[in-house]
């Protein structure tokens, strides 16, 4: 399979460079894309010095800097067999990444990275509510919406994914069941970030805005339905 790896990031220069070393030395990865959401340190410098891909997108927002990644996959000659995608700040175990491949090797459409080990208390909680509400209204039972993940490009490519914030990967999932894809999760250990604050769980602000987003676009696609 040819894999490339998305990494949205802001403001990780510190992290990145090993999370670019551990995601290169599975020996599966083609290419490393990390999109540079608007960073004010040197994270495309050091992303590019590891070797990486380098595109930028100033719109803020995970959604948008995943949206960029796509354009530029879509523009190439060959386009990949798979994509993946990981956080750039060192909280998701690269060494888990054979083992998502190998689910999607075995059938799968779509393969979620499970998260266990150091998830805040907010992020516990969230998760179980979100989980929970997408269980009531789409009769399917998610362990987690972590970022970590693999699914094949035609399928990707079909969902038509539009969201440019933090509701990038509960739409992923809800449209993968709207469009009867096969769906999996594998456990993955998560890890404290290596470096800094996280723009989500680091704060109440952040936190509070992105479950927001997250229930808004669950009710969004169920009354859709």
């Amino acid at each position: 399979m040819i894999v490339d790896v998305v990494i949205p990031a802001l403001d990780e220069e510190r992290a990145l460079p090993g999370v670019l070393a551990d995601l290169a030395q599975s020996g599966t990865v083609r290419e490393l894309l990390v999109v540079d959401n608007g960073s004010r340190d040197r994270t495309a410098q050091v992303a590019a010095a590891a070797g990486a891909t380098v595109l930028s997108e100033p719109r803020r927002g995970y959604g948008a800097a995943c949206l960029r990644a796509l354009a530029y996959l879509r523009a190439r000659a060959q386009p990949p067999d798979v994509v993946v995608f990981s956080d750039g700040d060192g909280s998701d175990d690269a060494g888990a990444l054979p083992e998502l491949l190998q689910a999607i090797a075995r059938g799968a459409d779509l393969v979620i990275g499970a998260r266990t080990g150091a998830l805040l208390p907010h992020q516990k909680a969230g998760n179980r509510v979100a989980t929970a509400l997408i269980r009531l209204l789409y009769g399917h039972q998610y362990a987690d919406l972590g970022p970590f993940r693999a699914i094949r490009w035609p399928a990707l490519c079909a969902l038509g994914m539009r969201d440019q914030g933090y509701g990038w990967t509960v739409e992923m999932q809800l449209r993968a069941l709207r469009m009867g894809l096969k769906v999996c999760e594998v456990p993955v250990r998560a890890r404290p970030r290596v470096a800094g604050r996280s723009k989500v769980s680091g704060t109440l602000r952040g936190t509070a805005f992105a479950s927001g987003r997250i229930l808004y676009t669950i009710l969004r696609y169920a009354t859709a339905r």
